[in-house]
């Protein structure tokens, strides 16, 4: 299903809607036995049908955002190697991705929000179950074009084929922000079903999770099931997000 413009509202340049594709409800096997401590147990988790967005969010969607808040820009907003309209918006803290949410949500009446790392995982696998990327086993090497992507800092989005679920640069651009709270022995202890991450305990260290590759990293394509994470009012040059959306 596609959310373009909505011609009721009656200013559309007041926001842009992310193209939505529609992710099946599933069990699937989350995490990994090859990856890090983080990613044990591979456990079973049903996921219900939900929405996200083919693409991370682009400069071009959050200008408008930033336009209509007057609120101020992310850094390297002005660097060229990272302001093209369709490069994926960069250096956005967790705050700030959830309030992008948050304000769309607002001017559309839909429920918006950031994915958990489950439904993330999820989509990025598709229906291949415990395979190591998007497409399949094979190395990131394999992709097309692959020693000459990402020089400078990330390219426009949906520039090379999606996974099967139709959904573009699931493992590789920038790390993406989910909505749970980060805790390596999670897995242990998640629920079955639609798990959301831990309730945030008090201290210091608390980090948000994150998920997918960056164009910073050596190997420039991270596994289905890696999990990275950071704290939450940090602004990466290597982080952005995509949106999902309760069906």
């Amino acid at each position: 299903m596609s959310a373009a413009h909505s011609h009721s509202h009656p200013d559309p340049e007041s926001y842009l809607e992310p193209r939505l594709l529609s992710i099946p409800a599933a069990w699937f096997l989350m995490g990994s036995a090859l990856g890090q401590d983080c990613e044990r147990p591979v456990h079973r988790v049903w996921i219900d049908a939900f929405a996200l967005a083919a693409t991370q969010v682009t400069n071009a969607e959050y200008a408008i955002y930033l336009r209509v808040t007057g609120l101020p820009a992310p850094p390297f907003w002005n660097d060229k190697n990272f302001n093209h309209p369709q490069h994926p918006v960069t250096g956005v803290s967790w705050f700030e991705a959830d309030h992008y949410c948050q304000w769309l949500s607002s001017q559309t009446g839909r429920a918006y929000r950031l994915p958990t790392e489950a439904e993330w995982e999820r989509a990025a696998r598709g229906d291949l179950e415990q395979e190591t990327f998007p497409w399949g086993n094979e190395p990131p090497e394999s992709l097309p074009d692959y020693a000459t992507r990402w020089q400078t800092g990330p390219e426009p989005v949906a520039r090379y084929a999606p996974n099967a679920l139709g959904l573009y640069n699931l493992c590789d651009n920038v790390h993406e922000w989910c909505s749970d709270w980060y805790d390596p022995n999670y897995y242990a202890s998640s629920p079955e079903r639609n798990p959301r991450g831990p309730a945030l305990r008090t201290g210091i260290g608390q980090r948000k999770s994150s998920r997918g590759g960056s164009w910073r990293h050596h190997i420039k394509v991270s596994r289905c099931s890696a999990r990275s994470s950071i704290p939450p009012d940090f602004h990466y040059a290597d982080y952005g997000f995509r949106i999902a959306c309760n069906l």
